[in-house]
């Protein structure tokens, strides 16, 4: 009898395109599994459980054992630097992180701000190019930082640049791309390497056809 895996996901486009690459391995997931509104969706005949969750909460859900596995974005684990192995680059959503502002705009010599979600990451990335930044933690609509005078600069995710364009702003430097992943607990890989691995397996014929 198979065990049941629990698998924490984003909702939204994520999701949407992780589940088109479960049905691609074969897994049978039933057609309503993509407007479902519920939290929590069970799909007996895999024995897969789905928790519906904000990507940065992902890791969290993993590390902590209540999933098995997740779904999350390069971006959020490079963020969040969570206790959970990386098994396989899904190559689904990607995008890539990025510095902007308003165009022609110097960064203020004395006291510049930057403006992210990832203020981990945007802190590392302006130490590694030897500017001191004050960074400031933001959760939504990055892009009014620099236009209502917040920030001389924001640090985002940028998938077509077109929100960047609508708001008057430019992209100045790319810090990395962004692809989501499938992440594992270590104890759960250990206790259910088997249907794990054989997760692995399926998704990575999908994933790196021959």
């Amino acid at each position: 009898m198979k065990e049941m895996l629990t698998i924490a996901m984003p909702k939204g486009r994520i999701f949407l395109e992780a589940v088109e690459l479960l049905r691609g391995a074969g897994y049978e997931l039933p057609p309503e599994f993509d407007d479902s509104r519920k939290l929590i969706i069970e799909v007996e005949e895999e024995k897969f459980q789905f928790i519906l969750a904000k990507p940065m909460d992902v890791p969290t859900y993993v590390e902590h054992g209540v999933a098995d596995l997740g779904i999350a974005g390069k971006d959020v684990m490079l963020e969040e630097e969570r206790d959970v192995y990386e098994l396989l680059d899904l190559k689904i959503s990607g995008c890539y992180l990025a510095v902007a502002g308003l165009p022609d705009k110097k960064m203020n010599d004395v006291a510049p701000k930057v403006a992210t979600k990832y203020p981990h990451l945007a802190a590392a990335y302006f130490r590694e190019q030897g500017e001191q930044v004050e960074i400031i933690k933001l959760n939504g609509s990055i892009e009014l930082a620099p236009i209502i005078g917040l920030s001389d600069r924001i640090v985002d995710i940028v998938s077509t640049g077109q929100t960047l364009k609508e708001n008057g702003l430019v992209e100045y430097e790319k810090i990395t791309d962004i692809t989501s992943r499938l992440i594992v607990n270590p104890v759960s890989y250990r206790m259910k390497d088997a249907r794990i691995s054989e997760l692995v397996s399926r998704l990575s014929k999908v994933v790196n056809p021959a």
